[in-house]
């Protein structure tokens, strides 16, 4: 047998560095309540959310994404050239071809990149992170951008008094690269098909051109957060055991950001210290689905309240319905 060549990268990879960008319209409670039977305050002790933002004139997911990426790319220190491959989480990108990362590393000025798209909800920055993990540990590439993306406002109907309010647009991105220490512990991942009717898309594309009806987004909240509050619950306590931590020696935890009353319950089941610092960037942006946790993450260290180094976990969980999770070291 003629043996072939395997490829070799880096021994460790990390995130390197972390950018994200919002809309400018700031879009509060209150504004909704012109469409829903319901209140600030019902609104904030069901799900933290005081405000979100919105896309307006002039801004969508590539816009929201160049300024995330070049934010990233910037903080990183590194020639943009070496960058190659470009990952995009998104579920808000209304086109089934071509993908927008192969148009999105070409605005970037990154030639001949390997650039693709994912579809993993609000799971899909911790799928794109192992992916991009594995791509720079395995050689395929130097330096990895990954990004999530999402203008979810586009298919939030305004109408549902169980939806309206959960959604806000934005974009994170991070660059993966290669180290001489493990800064991406392993990812804690799966799926469950069999409850893809809990978060779902009221109709199919083709269905919508038919009956010229936008699809929106539902969900059935009661099924989400029991899935949430135990099987997610059990995932995160997972990926500090595949890491090989304790709850004691984790400074930085970073959920996606579905819900307040989930964060709490994740919470309670780690038995986090009271010092772990805990993401709360729902309360002012919504559930951004994949772009939570860069967002999040970008927010906590520009605000000083995470700092460069210490270990964070990051958990995401959303339609499909699916997970991923992972420890890191903050950039």
């Amino acid at each position: 047998m003629t043996e072939i060549k395997a490829s070799t990268g880096a021994p460790f990879a990390r995130i390197l560095s972390v950018g994200s960008a919002a809309p400018s319209r700031v879009v509060p409670n209150e504004y909704l309540l012109q469409f829903i039977d319901s209140s600030d305050e019902w609104i904030t002790q069901r799900t933290g959310i005081k405000e979100r933002r919105w896309i307006g004139e002039g801004e969508n997911i590539e816009t929201l994404s160049l300024a995330a990426s070049e934010q990233a790319i910037e903080r990183a220190g590194i020639d943009r050239t070496q960058i190659g491959a470009v990952i995009l989480s998104t579920i808000s990108h209304y086109h089934q071809t071509p993908a927008l990362a192969p148009q999105l590393a070409t605005r970037l000025g990154i030639p001949d990149a390997a650039a693709y798209d994912i579809s993993a909800a609000c799971a899909g920055f911790c799928y794109g992170l192992a992916q991009a993990e594995s791509i720079v540990r395995s050689g395929q590439a130097t330096y990895v951008l990954l990004i999530a993306g999402e203008t979810i406002s586009e298919m939030t109907d305004l109408n549902d008094r169980g939806t309206a309010f959960l959604f806000g647009d934005g974009a994170g991105a991070v660059i993966v690269g290669p180290s001489e220490t493990n800064g991406i512990g392993p990812v804690v991942w799966g799926s469950d098909g069999g409850q893809a009717g809990a978060i779902w898309q009221t109709a199919d594309w083709h269905s919508a051109v038919e009956n010229g009806t936008w699809p929106k987004l539902g969900m059935d909240g009661r099924a989400v957060f029991k899935w949430a509050t135990s099987f997610i619950a059990q995932a995160t306590k997972n990926c500090l055991d595949g890491a090989g931590l304790t709850p004691e020696q984790l400074d930085v935890f970073i959920p996606h950001q579905a819900n307040d009353r989930i964060t709490d319950t994740l919470l309670r089941y780690l038995k986090l210290p009271e010092n772990v610092v805990v993401a709360r960037t729902i309360r002012q942006y919504g559930n951004n689905s994949a772009a939570t946790i860069p967002m999040a993450m970008d927010a906590l260290l520009s605000s000083g309240e995470a700092k460069s180094g210490q270990t964070a976990l990051v958990i995401g969980f959303g339609a499909g319905l699916v997970y991923a999770g992972q420890v890191i070291t903050l950039p």
